[in-house]
């Protein structure tokens, strides 16, 4: 029972955390974040997103940089989901490498 209300958090701040970082985004031309894989504590506190950056080159930098204005991103989540969560969650944002990685296996397994 628990698990279900936790996936259904985690897909309703996955759309919600994609919407602000694409609105973000807009004004860095040649730069796109994207939400792969949130998840969410049981007791529904943490949120732990996975970015997706391109140019993969930047993505450490970028998510530093979301890193630090969390607060800011916070504030617009709960402006966005006041209505269906009590909570907001803290945030934590990681980079998802796993594009990376399967596109280092494809170059090895080409070799």
């Amino acid at each position: 029972m628990q698990e279900t209300r936790q996936n259904k958090i985690a897909r309703l701040l996955q759309k919600e955390l994609s919407l602000i970082f694409q609105e973000q985004t807009r004004s860095m031309h040649g730069v796109m974040v994207s939400v792969t894989r949130v998840r969410v504590s049981p007791d529904l506190s943490i949120c732990t997103a996975y970015l997706s950056v391109f140019p993969s080159e930047r993505s450490e930098e970028i998510v530093a940089n979301i890193t630090r204005n969390e607060k800011q991103v916070r504030y617009a989540l709960g402006t966005r989901v006041r209505h269906q969560l009590r909570i907001i969650p803290e945030l934590r944002f990681f980079v998802d490498d796993s594009l990376d990685y399967i596109e280092r296996i494809d170059e090895l397994l080409k070799q």
